[in-house]
């Protein structure tokens, strides 16, 4: 705290520190650049998330910032502005490259135009969309946005509209082309299946050689953080697996602690050993899955059948104690739904030895394979002090060098009890993200097998209002799910449903990674440098 309130007071005097969940400034639209650019001088590199708000009598935004070497280190920007006509507010993409897309974000649904952006298209919806949805007094009358009969075109050369000041002190708005008179585009996807969902890319090429990937969002965006405002708690939980699917109990279980910690809940032992069981087999499942889609791309079908089969395993035993396979349904506010099935304990037991055996036989099959070997050596490199400005955290980050585990950062549901290792690579090549995701599951198994053999006894759920309301205030949960870390803001008035939820997703900075993953590498490289990224398209259209 001291530290933030002496960087704070180099910048002004005048500007104090709350003390919140995290130090808390408010800081003047004018005053937000400097006191922005002393942060990270001062260490705090990572810009974990960027949230748009809307006050009613005015528009703003929230700033959560972190250091990637001091890691209990984190303070909270705040900064408004009263024009709700033509709202601006500098933009700090030149500081944290993460913010490129996070401002974009934001100018799409709240309106706001960040000054000296380099990109302010919208991101999510259409170009032609009137009006910004996630403000409070926005007009959803159907006829002000009909949906198109027919296919429309995204011209190549579409032109890229950025706001500066000139000497005078006035805005201009600009624009630039995307891409130049003489350069090569070709699309890839939206349906194409090693885009990994839903996704266009737009490829700049000289030759066989890319120059720039220009990702285009929103083909499943289905408007979740704002059907959250509507939302009771409880019913929220079920939009949270619809994210990430692949990561869908740890995303819920990040918006249960969420809501336990402003309701000052404490959940059983046992239900938090059952929890902490879930993701790590969840988080096992997804590395499965992967892994036989990263072999299945470069033509290894045999791979994916024996990941897709492993990965029924963990399926099963999700269905025999949850009901559900994909999307288990298990976690709710105060632990679990119901406790774990009598066959729970043995079916975990068997899975542990068996599918240490089935990664032997992974490498065994993929990995030392040269031909896999010859496509996955030597491209795609990412250094650590790229993922830190693109916040690829997760396995991606970890493979660069950068130590970004939530679990051992801010370890929540006993994680700081657990002996396992943060798995660290430093090369930040495509063979390094491919292989730290089958060392990760090494990693889980050894937290399953800590907790399956001392399962506590006792409550599988707290007791709770019939009727959740959260105290007025903000709060903020971190968990490493299974592509990195994952946030959940939640702004409360006090009501039983949120003013306002913002999801972090880790698999919208992973995408923001592929222009400088790709750029210089061959065309034939990108579709093995995505599939090393591991991204899911529904956490970041969310």
């Amino acid at each position: 705290m001291k530290k933030i309130n002496d960087i704070i007071s180099s910048v002004n005097s005048a500007l104090t520190v709350e003390d919140c969940q995290y130090p808390t400034i408010n800081v003047p639209v004018e005053q937000l650049k400097n006191v922005a650019k002393k942060l990270f001088e001062n260490g705090y590199d990572f810009l974990i998330n960027l949230t748009g708000m809307d006050y009613k009598d005015s528009l703003g935004v929230i700033y959560h910032i972190s250091s990637s070497v001091d890691k209990n280190a984190m303070v909270v920007l705040k900064t408004t502005t009263d024009n709700r006509e033509n709202p601006v507010i500098p933009t700090v993409s030149d500081i944290w490259e993460s913010a490129n897309l996070y401002e974009r974000e934001v100018y799409d649904f709240f309106g706001i135009r960040f000054i000296n952006h380099p990109d302010m298209r919208r991101i999510f919806l259409r170009q032609d969309w009137n009006g910004y949805p996630f403000r409070k007094d926005y007009d959803s009358n159907p006829e002000l946005n009909p949906v198109p009969l027919e296919n429309q075109t995204i011209e190549a050369m579409e032109d890229v509209p950025t706001l500066t000041v000139n000497k005078d002190g006035d805005l201009v708005a600009n624009s630039k082309p995307l891409f130049g008179k003489q350069e090569y585009v070709i699309n890839i996807g939206p349906q194409h299946p090693a885009t990994h969902g839903v996704l266009h890319l737009r490829v700049s090429l000289d030759g066989e050689i890319i120059n720039k990937v220009d990702p285009n969002f929103g083909y499943i965006h289905r408007g979740i953080e704002k059907m959250c405002e509507t939302k009771t708690y409880p019913q929220i939980l079920q939009l949270t697996e619809r994210l990430d699917y692949l990561s869908g109990t740890m995303n819920r279980h990040a918006f249960c602690l969420c809501v336990e910690k402003a309701m000052g809940l404490e959940v059983p032992a046992r239900a938090q050993a059952v929890r902490v069981i879930f993701d790590e087999l969840t988080r096992i499942a997804s590395h499965l899955l992967g892994w036989g889609c990263t072999c299945m791309d470069m033509g290894s079908i045999t791979a994916f059948i024996y990941g897709m089969r492993d990965r029924e395993k963990i399926m099963d035993i999700f269905e025999e104690t949850g009901g559900g396979r994909l999307m288990v349904g298990y976690n709710v506010i105060g632990g679990v739904a119901n406790d774990v099935s009598p066959k729970f304990v043995d079916q975990v037991k068997e899975f542990i030895p068996y599918m240490r055996k089935m990664i032997k036989e992974y490498h065994t099959l993929f990995t030392y394979n040269p031909i896999a070997r010859g496509r996955m050596e030597n491209i795609g490199f990412l250094t650590k002090e790229q993922a830190v400005a693109l916040g690829t955290t997760g396995p991606v980050g970890r493979a660069s060098g950068w130590s970004c585990d939530v679990r051992k950062i801010e370890p929540y549901a006993g994680y700081d009890k657990l002996d396992f290792e943060e798995v660290i690579r430093t090369e930040g090549g495509t063979l390094d993200r491919y292989l730290i995701r089958l060392d990760e599951i090494e990693q889980s198994l050894r937290i399953i097998e800590q907790l399956i053999n001392n399962l506590p006894e006792g409550d599988f759920k707290a007791k709770t209002p019939a009727i959740i309301k959260l105290p007025a205030g903000e709060y903020y949960q971190r968990v490493e799910n299974a592509r990195g870390d994952f946030g959940v803001y939640i702004n409360s008035t006090g009501e039983k449903n949120p003013y306002r939820v913002k999801f972090r997703s880790p698999c919208m900075t992973l995408i923001s990674a592929l222009d400088p993953l790709c750029k210089n590498e061959k065309i034939a490289d990108l579709i093995m440098i995505g599939a090393s990224l591991d991204y899911v398209i529904p956490c970041a259209d969310r």
